[in-house]
């Protein structure tokens, strides 16, 4: 099984403009992603088309309605969280360092840009206002959900190779958001100048939370056993 593949898979129920889009379609995807972070701009479908230079009809053709919009919006966001392409009988407990580490990189750069604060936000907005407004789903869904989707095959090629020991790959996944998300996200919701989020501290802090996870599950370890306190330094530091 080509890793690279599985991990760069998108929603499970087909290929849509959100997986693969144009170049057209990118920079579609790139207004209505300038719109969001824009406080003063209100996204709808008449206000991307005019900030990408298209028709509305084009935008119907390709996205369907303003949720398809969002949706294909937030995969494309998403799609810059990549992993590094393995197969089956090559992961070591190195290799699998790397791919955790640089997905993790990825994911807090992705997380902590101005972009995905400001998108996350209008999605808190829009479920707190009510109205029927679909935008949390879609974030949720083609967010985390989605990210976890991505990494579990990693994970359990981890297993398979004895370089990872869990019952369900979704908690391991859920331990792995945690460690690697901590409380930055939340602190740049609320505003916080102050989190360091240079890309020093990035990839400081995938090496931090690759390093905890492989050992709260690595093959000597359960999930509900602990720590150790001095765990196998991956020789990223």
């Amino acid at each position: 099984m080509d890793l690279a593949t599985t991990i760069s898979d998108g929603d499970s129920n087909g290929r849509d403009v959100g997986d693969d889009p144009t170049p057209r379609q990118q920079a579609v995807l790139d207004a209505a992603l300038s719109l969001i972070v824009d406080p003063k701009a209100a996204l709808t479908m008449s206000s991307v088309a005019r900030a990408a230079s298209c028709s509305k009809e084009s935008l119907y053709k390709w996205f369907g309605d303003r949720d398809g919009l969002l949706t294909a919006t937030v995969k494309w966001q998403a799609a810059k969280v990549r992993g590094r392409p393995l197969k089956r009988g090559e992961l070591d407990r190195e290799k699998l360092a790397e791919s955790l580490e640089r997905f993790a990189s990825d994911w807090l750069t992705v997380l902590s840009g101005e972009t995905s604060v400001a998108l996350n936000r209008l999605a808190i907005g829009e479920a707190a206002g009510g109205g029927g407004r679909s935008l949390g789903r879609i974030v949720l869904q083609n967010g985390p959900v989605a990210m976890g989707r991505r990494l579990t095959p990693l994970l359990e090629l981890g297993r398979e190779a004895g370089l990872l020991a869990f019952d369900d790959a979704g908690e391991a996944f859920r331990d792995f958001f945690g460690l690697v998300v901590r409380d930055v996200q939340i602190r740049l919701l609320l505003g916080d100048r102050h989190v360091a989020m240079s890309p020093s501290d990035l990839r400081g802090g995938a090496i931090r939370a690759t390093r905890h996870f492989l050992a709260l599950y690595g093959p000597d370890q359960r999930p509900d056993g602990p720590i150790s306190e001095n765990p196998t330094n991956t020789g990223k530091e």
